[in-house]
């Protein structure tokens, strides 16, 4: 294989897993909320993991460092809900595909403040345990290396699968919009064309009534 086919072939790995996996740390105003959207398959294993950070480590977390989470699907259906809680995760297999959001509510406080959550999500062979499964299995990094490499490559399968059948789905809309609008426009030729000729025999009748012709 040439330098860059190897290349190509690392940043096509790495862009999946970036896209499988998304850790980050944002801020929100106490009273205000938050929203994050990942585009998920349908089967797709998902689990994620959300905290708030302690603004004085080394100490309890206030009292009243506390958010509300909701996970829900594009049709609106509910996967995960807390409370009142400092921390928390999640683990679902999505029944649909499409854009799932998590919410992050925080309660008013006074006076306001920023809290900072640290959210760990993860989608597809990203939410797998490997260290787990090398300790069932009993078996050497490197096949668990392997095992990686191969779910990595199917996840790349059904994500090219999943991609050609959103296309597909464009191109038929496409026609079926194609159809319409050539429906239309002539439908739109023969209104005209009736109006004309109505015009046309309304101006002869007069002309006629009025022996002008």
């Amino acid at each position: 294989m040439s330098r860059f086919d190897s290349a190509s072939g690392a940043v096509m790995l790495v862009v999946c897993m970036w896209k499988v996996a998304n850790c980050m740390r944002f801020d929100i105003e106490s009273g205000h909320s938050k929203c994050i959207t990942e585009d998920i398959k349908i089967s797709a294993i998902t689990v994620g993991k959300y905290s708030l950070v302690n603004p004085n480590e080394g100490y309890p977390m206030p009292d009243d460092y506390k958010l509300t989470v909701k996970v829900n699907s594009p049709q609106g259906h509910n996967y995960h809900h807390s409370d009142h809680v400092d921390s928390g995760n999640f683990a679902f297999t999505a029944g649909e595909g499409g854009d799932f959001s998590a919410c992050f509510y925080m309660p008013e406080l006074r006076p306001p403040r920023t809290m900072v959550i640290d959210f760990d999500w993860r989608i597809g062979v990203a939410a797998k345990d490997w260290s787990s499964v090398a300790k069932k299995g009993t078996i050497e990094a490197m096949e668990v290396e392997l095992k990686k490499l191969l779910d990595k490559v199917a996840s790349i399968h059904d994500e090219m699968f999943y991609l050609r059948e959103r296309e597909e789905e464009m191109q038929k809309l496409n026609r079926s919009t194609n159809s319409k609008m050539g429906t239309f426009s002539f439908l739109s030729l023969l209104i005209c064309l009736s109006v004309a000729g109505l015009q046309f025999w309304h101006l002869k009748s007069f002309f006629e009534r009025k022996k002008l012709l």
